[in-house]
């Protein structure tokens, strides 16, 4: 047998992980990196540093159906730090931001459109050149 959560359950536990990325004494960030994802968010992340987004205050809207959606108004852009292909991201809470870099959680990153836990105007990144997060969320499993 499968194990199944209702809607309420799944909301909660989205804004759960939500209200993480609100801890600290700021906004979280969002770093998105080269290569492939570590093994878990509490492994120091790998590859390049390619681009650092600052959230909102709270980051994401409150969970509907089992997602809580990232705020991306105003735009999120950031420049790129450095040259590469984004391959995925990791959030982070205010204070892990200025600490070791240990995030909430981590994730795929594609275009938009392209199926991605996360997703940018362009995976190409290059330095001083204007990158934007265009869409995220945190999505909880029905089962």
């Amino acid at each position: 047998m499968a194990v199944r959560i209702n809607t309420a359950a799944r909301n909660a536990a989205a804004d759960a992980v939500a209200g993480l990325v609100n801890g600290g004494t700021g906004p979280g960030v969002i770093r998105i990196y080269t290569g492939s994802q570590p093994a878990s968010p509490a492994t120091a992340p790998s590859g390049t540093l390619l681009a650092e987004f600052t959230l909102s205050d709270p980051a994401f809207a409150a969970a509907a159906s089992g997602s809580a959606a990232l705020d991306v108004t105003p735009a999120l852009v950031d420049q790129g730090l450095a040259a590469g292909t984004a391959g995925w991201f990791r959030i982070l809470d205010s204070t892990e931001a200025a600490g070791t870099g240990l995030g909430v959680l981590d994730g795929s990153v594609t275009a938009t459109g392209g199926g991605g836990d996360m997703t940018l105007n362009t995976v190409t990144i290059s330095v001083g050149v204007d990158v934007e997060l265009t869409g995220g969320s945190i999505t909880m499993p029905a089962s």
